[in-house]
């Protein structure tokens, strides 16, 4: 079920520009939603609705990759590996920074933004690892 789930949750982001009704887990977000003034164009408030969508679904992924993430530390932790690995996050950043060149995003950014994430995952697995019992890097 929860991998259903998230092919739903990944299907629903070609949706999000379009800024009509998304659902993720179980808040509704519609144009409806947001509050109407005539001073705000109908484009700004279309266009913050798919923002606000987008963000949503931000917010979901992130949590999806820190639950796999999770599981990471702990199979490294069973096993005694490092929390960190310097090869595999190089090997991230340089995949990251291709598909940002290739979205039309500064890879600069993503490539912030990844580490941010990394670090986050690095401290994470180095607490399941003191958990476990295995010596932290």
């Amino acid at each position: 079920m929860r991998e259903a789930h998230g092919m739903w949750r990944r299907a629903c982001i070609g949706f999000l520009c379009a800024g009509l009704v998304l659902v993720v887990g179980t808040t509704r977000h519609t144009l409806a939603s947001v509050s109407t003034t005539p001073e705000i164009p109908a484009e700004l408030i279309r266009l913050r609705a798919s923002i606000d969508n987008l963000d949503a679904a931000l917010v979901h992924l992130l949590a999806e990759r820190f639950r796999c993430t999770q599981q990471v530390g702990v199979l490294k932790a069973t096993v005694g590996l490092p929390p960190s690995d310097p090869a595999r996050e190089e090997q991230q950043m340089t995949r990251l920074r291709e598909l940002a060149a290739e979205a039309g995003l500064d890879p600069v950014f993503a490539e912030k933004v990844l580490g941010f994430i990394i670090a986050e995952v690095i401290r994470n697995h180095g607490t399941i690892a003191e958990r476990a019992g295995w010596p932290d890097e």
